[in-house]
């Protein structure tokens, strides 16, 4: 049987040499650390959905400045499509809506979290490509 495939777009927030990255606050993955980010709904653009997921999430307003790399990869329960952008602060400052926390890492720190497995291909790629 075919998994389901889910389809999400995630933030790779830069601030100076910082990263913004959030902890799931529920569900199996509790704990656990991410980009942050969420579900594309029918006929938003990639852009609307993520600045639309980061200002339910966080509170802020984004720019979404570039296109990095997409993530595919297997769950026990679905297979997930994570298209993952660099963005920017516009205006406001992270708050806990949905996340049980956040916080902003250097690039030496990307190692040292206990990161989603998909997130992980992420911090892979950001470490080749971009420090």
């Amino acid at each position: 049987m075919e998994k389901r495939k889910i389809e999400v777009v995630a933030a790779v927030i830069f601030d100076e040499k910082k990263i913004l990255v959030s902890q799931r606050d529920g569900g199996d993955m509790a704990g656990r650390w991410e980009f942050p980010g969420g579900k594309i709904e029918a006929g938003e653009t990639h852009e609307q959905a993520l600045k639309r997921e980061i200002m339910e999430e966080l509170g802020i307003i984004i720019s979404v400045d570039s296109f990095l790399l997409t993530i595919e990869y297997d769950y026990p329960e679905f297979h997930l499509v994570m298209h993952c952008y660099q963005c920017a602060i516009l205006f406001g400052a992270p708050r806990l809506l949905t996340h049980s926390a956040v916080k902003w890492i250097s690039p030496q720190e990307l190692d040292n979290i206990d990161w989603l497995p998909a997130d992980i291909q992420v911090v892979d790629y950001l470490k080749k490509h971009l420090f």
